[in-house]
């Protein structure tokens, strides 16, 4: 008998030692995050009997880096990807390994359809999305009680807004921060996105044909609402922030002290700009502001980041394994908690909100985005390619330089340019 056990027990040592694999994991992040991963990787590797080198760095420079390997095929077998770079690294649905091939080891249901639809190119799921972000209105409801305004519901309540803040409060004072100059402007091209999405039923960028949805005129109308915005002091101009230093939100002191009073933000950085408030400041976050005939939210939801796996990794399903332990394991789980977003996972989600380990004032904000409608984004309205193309007649016309027509014409023939690269 106790030959048999001894026999039985060396096997299964001769299996697990012969199973171990050497794997390497890359992301980005802050130093949360990194304690947090290596601390899970830890646990992972012990369980399953691997050991996963950790290679992580800052934001910058983190793009460039996974290219380069890429190009070399000496990535990483785990990879965080930012889910905007799927058609730059996978434009086919073969730049990495389709998971679904690892769906006896990966277990997939904590997923939604849709959500692993986010990630899946060409058929292939490229990554598994590890959190689910949108824009959301956050807005110092302090400032609006001091100006007797209830929360804006609608895009004319925002406009009106605007006005009564400069009767009651100021002219320095701002019910909304949507015109920051960074990244071509994406702020004043989520708020027009927001706008033509709810009153045409249209993404901007068509995920499958990446066909550009927008007509002229509807373009002009969005233009239109921006300029009515900086007319009737809603938003600060743009060039007035440039000129001011283009100060990103949570380092604005007319932030922190109320005389900006809204923004459209990523759920996920609640404490971010709201930690820097001064005292008695209130931030709540609100349901997106609708169009008249608003025939959805217009919301502007994605996946934060991915874990994707080299298609080049001599080690797949252990690194399949691990992948599965870090978003669906209960200790893994425990160890990150929400160091990349609340969790896309059920199984996770359903932990964390057991423990209490989730602000109610960030499921709030994160609740909203997953009850709002609108269709479904491409990762391509953040191509780089796409944003200058938008971004740089948008800035003439911020700046006064072209009219809303020109503007359009502008961005239609720059868009339907890079498109039509991509495409061919």
């Amino acid at each position: 008998m106790k030959r048999t056990i001894l026999a039985g027990l060396m096997a299964a040592t001769s299996l697990t030692a012969a199973n171990a694999a050497d794997l390497r994991m890359s992301w980005w992040g802050g130093d949360s995050r990194h304690l947090a991963t290596q601390e899970a990787l830890k646990y992972c590797g012990d369980k399953l009997g691997h050991t996963v080198s950790p290679e992580f760095t800052g934001w910058t420079g983190h793009q460039e880096k996974i290219t380069t390997q890429l190009a070399g095929g000496t990535e990483a077998d785990i990879m965080q990807i930012n889910w905007p770079w799927l058609p730059l690294f996978t434009p086919t649905g073969e730049g990495f390994a389709d998971l679904n091939d690892f769906s006896d080891i990966i277990d997939l249901s904590q997923w939604t359809d849709a959500e692993l639809a986010t990630s899946t190119v060409n058929g292939h799921l490229q990554g598994l999305p590890l959190s689910i972000t949108g824009r959301v209105p956050f807005f110092n409801q302090t400032t609006f009680e001091k100006a007797g305004l209830d929360l804006p519901k609608t895009w004319d309540d925002m406009d009106k807004a605007g006005i009564t803040f400069k009767e009651k409060l100021g002219e320095d004072y701002f019910p909304y921060e949507a015109s920051s100059p960074t990244q071509s402007g994406l702020d004043i091209r989520l708020l027009i996105t927001a706008y033509l999405t709810q009153k045409t039923g249209k993404t901007m960028i068509e995920p499958d044909t990446l066909e550009f949805n927008y007509s002229k005129e509807e373009l002009v109308d969005g233009l239109n609402l921006y300029k009515k915005f900086v007319e009737d002091g809603v938003v600060i101009p743009w060039p007035k922030v440039a000129a001011g230093g283009n100060l990103v939100l949570n380092e604005n002191p007319e932030w922190a002290n109320g005389h900006i009073a809204g923004t459209y933000a990523w759920d996920s950085t609640y404490f971010k700009i709201g930690d820097v408030l001064e005292e008695g400041q209130v931030l709540t976050a609100s349901t997106i502001p609708l169009a008249e005939g608003a025939t959805n939210d217009g919301v502007y939801r994605k996946p934060s980041m991915l874990f994707s796996i080299s298609k080049n990794s001599d080690n797949q399903d252990a690194a399949a394994e691990v992948v599965n332990c870090l978003l669906n394991d209960e200790g893994a789980i425990d160890i990150l908690g929400t160091t990349r977003g609340i969790p896309a996972s059920k199984k996770a989600l359903e932990q964390l909100e057991a423990g209490d380990q989730i602000a109610p004032e960030q499921m709030k904000a994160h609740q909203i985005i997953l009850a709002a409608t609108g269709p479904t984004i491409s990762p391509y309205f953040e191509h780089p390619q796409i944003s200058q193309a938008i971004g740089d007649p948008l800035e003439e016309f911020a700046y006064d330089q072209i009219d809303a027509e020109t503007a359009a014409d502008d961005i239609l023939y720059n868009v339907e340019d890079v498109l039509d690269r991509i495409r061919n």
